[in-house]
């Protein structure tokens, strides 16, 4: 028996702090590659505007930095005329009845040397070269740069980085909240993972160490924007970008991180799960039950969400709310299809990551 409460229904309002979402659906962020010169455009804001439907819309991985931008045309917020971009993509979701987070992405060592705007470098917890390739626009697939390792000076500076885009988000872009992409192997979960984090100083050894620059940078977001505007992802258990998927401290990492992040009075934890369709190993622990009882707050979590039935069952295992990815990609009334039991188109894969409406605004 489930030791937290099921009377929940997916499609009924929900008050995630402040805010009165539609539903329990989330829009997963999804990085589709439409940013032209890595500046959020017209066609962008068509696109999130046809999912406003979601209860909550997570954007896509945007960078605080130069130096974050890793994958070709994906957004920035970093200079003014990209959070212009962003502020017209808020304020049309937001007339269409929307609510909008900007998920905060540094690559980190994800990155290829063509992907790199002008004035930007590769850098990471440590100098550890990523295995896996990336791709160009210029050159096709590439291996990864081996990035330099940060200095006090530069984490500083990151997180800096991180609080001033989150602050011109929210405060001249009108969004709702900011999510700390801390998963999937980008720049904050190199941090936490010690396939990445090889240092020896107080951001690296132990898992207190490795959870510092996660946690003081959730500090400063928070303090700058307010705690009840931020949300965090983690991907526990995850094997994306080369990083370890399981390791002797795992557990006591996330306890220790979901405690801190309570501490602080974020709003929510988002926590992935790539089993099943994405092909990570099963959990070995009930680490996402872990994390709700550490955190004591909201939990968004999902994986193979493809049906009402699927999303319920998240509900019933008993988390708040249900995220859903590549079903929006290609059904932009996602949740009205869901509520009525219609059959969902699939997405073409060949179309994710171009930079053209076809596979995105013309479903």
């Amino acid at each position: 028996m489930s030791i937290f409460s099921t009377d929940k229904a997916l499609f009924e309002p929900f008050e995630l702090g402040d805010l009165k979402l539609n539903s329990r659906i989330v829009m997963a962020p999804m990085t589709r590659s439409r940013a032209i010169n890595n500046v959020p455009n017209d066609l962008m804001a068509e696109y999130y505007t046809q999912r406003s439907s979601a209860g909550l819309i997570i954007s896509e991985g945007t960078s605080p930095s130069v130096n974050g931008i890793g994958y070709p045309r994906i957004p920035g917020a970093y200079t003014p005329e990209q959070i212009e971009g962003w502020k017209t993509i808020t304020n049309k979701i937001h007339s269409n009845g929307g609510k909008f987070f900007l998920q905060l992405m540094h690559c980190g060592r994800i990155c290829a040397a063509e992907n790199v705007p002008e004035g930007g470098e590769v850098i990471a917890p440590s100098a550890v070269h990523a295995d896996g390739l990336m791709f160009t626009d210029e050159k096709g697939e590439v291996p990864h740069v081996t990035p330099r390792a940060m200095t006090l000076a530069d984490i500083k500076s990151a997180q800096q980085e991180y609080a001033d885009s989150a602050q011109h988000l929210v405060e001249r872009a009108g969004v709702d909240g900011i999510e700390l992409h801390s998963a999937n192997g980008y720049l904050l979960d190199q941090f936490l993972n010690p396939k990445s984090n090889l240092r020896t100083d107080e951001y690296g050894g132990d898992f207190k160490n490795r959870a510092r620059f996660v946690i003081e940078t959730a500090k400063k977001v928070a303090h700058v924007i307010g705690e009840n505007k931020v949300g965090i992802r983690i991907s526990p258990y995850g094997a994306m970008n080369d990083v370890a998927h399981d390791y002797d401290d795992i557990v006591e990492l996330y306890s220790y991180l979901a405690q801190e992040l309570r501490k602080i009075g974020i709003l929510y934890i988002h926590i992935v799960d790539h089993t099943g369709s994405m092909g990570a190993p099963d959990f070995k622990t009930d680490i996402k039950q872990t994390i709700k009882l550490n955190f004591g707050g909201p939990i968004i979590t999902g994986g193979d969400v493809n049906s009402k039935e699927d999303a319920e069952q998240i509900l019933k295992d008993g988390y708040d709310l249900v995220y859903i990815g590549r079903p929006f990609i290609s059904n932009p009334d996602l949740v009205e299809k869901l509520k009525d039991g219609d059959d969902l188109r699939d997405p073409n894969p060949e179309l994710f990551y171009s930079a053209e409406k076809e596979g995105y605004t013309d479903y």
